[in-house]
């Protein structure tokens, strides 16, 4: 399953990523529609549900991420909806680790 969240607020840390595996840090804004995709391995095999997903949050419920390879990039998100068949564009779409 997908996971659409909105960008609430971010670091100045992803703007400042150059390496070439995470360029992708630069292209994250406030405000913009994001789509997180839940699979194996990061998928519990018990819950069936990946860690961090926001089951249990609404759009008024303030989360926290933070970027693989760059721990100082980070920010928070507010959950908009749960998709079960996920319809990510190639652009902002991103995965549970």
């Amino acid at each position: 399953y997908c996971v659409e969240f909105r960008t609430e607020s971010l670091s100045q840390h992803c703007a400042l990523e150059t390496r070439p595996f995470a360029r992708w840090m630069q292209y994250l804004r406030e405000g913009h529609t994001v789509c997180v995709t839940c699979q194996p391995p990061a998928m519990s095999t018990a819950t069936r549900r990946c860690s961090g997903d926001g089951h249990n949050a609404h759009g008024d419920k303030i989360l926290h991420w933070e970027a693989i390879g760059n721990s100082q990039c980070q920010g928070t998100w507010k959950k908009i909806r749960q998709l079960e068949h996920c319809s990510c564009p190639l652009v902002h779409s991103f995965i549970f680790t």
